[in-house]
Formats: C-alpha cells, sequence, structure tokens
C-alpha cells in the first residue's frame, strides 16, 4: 500500500489526509479565508503522527476542482512546492469524484450526481458510475442549479453542498429528494482515489499539475453582474 498525502482546499473545508499502510490519517479546518495558513500546519501533524517523513510517501494528491478558485490555487500551489522539494509526483484529482467516493462510503450507492455550490447562482455536478472504480457519465460541468441534468439511472443517489445552497431550485427534482447535501469534497476520499490513479500512472511532475476550471471569467465588474442579474430576471 503507497504511502499518500492529500490536499483538499476547494470549499469552506479545509482538509488533510495521510494514507500510511492501513491507516488513514486526517485534519480539517473549516473557514476560506484561513485555508493557506491551515494546510502546512495539518501536513506536519499528520506526518508526525504516522512517524515519517515527508520523502517517504509516494505522491502528493490535490483537489484539483472544479471549486473556488482561491481554493485549488491554494491546493495546487502547495502540493507544487512539497513534491518539487521531495521530488514527489503529483495526482491532480477530481474534486467532484471524491464527494461521490464518500456518498458511496456512506450509502454503498454505485450511480451517484455530485452536485457542489459553485456562488454567483451556479453549481458544478458531474455523475458518476462505479464498477471496480469510478467511470463518468456526465463530465463536470458549470450551470444553473436548475439546468443540472443528469442522466436516468436505477438508485441514482445526490449528494452535495448545491443542494443545501439552492433548495428551492431542486425542490422538484425527484433526485433531489434524498440528497446528502452535507457532503463536500474532502482529502480522506482523494487518498483513497490516489491509490488507484497512481498505479495507473496518473502522477505528474510538479511543475505540470495544474488545477481544473470551469468557469471562464472568476471576478465580475460591478456592470457585469448587474448585467448578468438583468438578464437572469428576464429569463
Amino acid at each position: 500500500m503507497p504511502n499518500i498525502l492529500a490536499i483538499e482546499t476547494s470549499s469552506e473545508l479545509a482538509s488533510c489526509a495521510l494514507l500510511a499502510g492501513d491507516d488513514v490519517l486526517v485534519r480539517s479546518s473549516s473557514g476560506v479565508r484561513t485555508h493557506s495558513q491551515s494546510i502546512l500546519p495539518m501536513v506536519q501533524e499528520l506526518l508526525r503522527e504516522a512517524g515519517i517523513a515527508l520523502a517517504q510517501c509516494d505522491a502528493i494528491a490535490f483537489g484539483a476542482g472544479p471549486g473556488s478558485f482561491t481554493g485549488v490555487r491554494t491546493a495546487c500551489g502547495v502540493a507544487q512546492g512539497m513534491a518539487y522539494g521531495a521530488s514527489l509526483p503529483v495526482l491532480p484529482l477530481v474534486t467532484l469524484e471524491a464527494m461521490a467516493e464518500a456518498c458511496r462510503a456512506r450509502t454503498n450507492a454505485t450511480e451517484v450526481l455530485a452536485v457542489l455550490d459553485a456562488r454567483m447562482g451556479e453549481v458544478y455536478w458531474a455523475q458518476y458510475r462505479y464498477d471496480n472504480g469510478w467511470c463518468e457519465v456526465a463530465p463536470p460541468a458549470l450551470c444553473a442549479p436548475g439546468d443540472v441534468a443528469p442522466l436516468p439511472a436505477e438508485g441514482l443517489q445526490a449528494c452535495g453542498n448545491g443542494f443545501s445552497a439552492y433548495p428551492e431550485a431542486f425542490a422538484a427534482q425527484p433526485f433531489a429528494a434524498a440528497a446528502l447535501a452535507d457532503i463536500v469534497p474532502h482529502a480522506r476520499e482523494l487518498a483513497l482515489l490516489g491509490i488507484k490513479a497512481l498505479a495507473a500512472g496518473q502522477g505528474v511532475p510538479a511543475a505540470q499539475a495544474q488545477p481544473l476550471y470551469l468557469r471562464n471569467k472568476v471576478a465580475y465588474t460591478s456592470a457585469e453582474r448587474q448585467a448578468i442579474n438583468a438578464a437572469k430576471a428576464e429569463a
């Protein structure tokens, strides 16, 4: 079993996990403004608890997105810095797949719809099927909550904080009735997903690790926001 350090800061929850042998050690901290300050101390705590040095890890995984623009950049930058210094490969992993893994662990679901709050009246979403590993049924996308359209699947289980962020938009959707709205991306699932990703040769050199952005423009001017709101009101 490889030693994999994982970092996740794409949502309001920052988390780190260390897969060391058969154990998965975790740390977490809430509050997006503290992510950049909390990650390295949590990593150091995990390494001390496991009794290993960073160089003894086989790879560093991070939540590449989609998610908070600042958050995914933070995770990517920290992973790159540590991996470069320790000469380790980096595993950029999809946050929505990590949510699907958390959902499967809780419910045994093999058909999962993951919906993450993207703010600005939008959500990130993807649909997955588990068959000895996760396969994309619908790839990660960004849209208005009312435009989420999963493909028909028996036993589809929905999850993600997008459902609690926009309850009215999902109220009429049958897949939202039993949604697990408390699930957000977590480093624990990234560490576990990293096992197969590493074995499949998905590790990249630190300099080549990149976040996954679905929103072309992150910051809008006041005039642009007014125009967007006006267009939504007309629609």
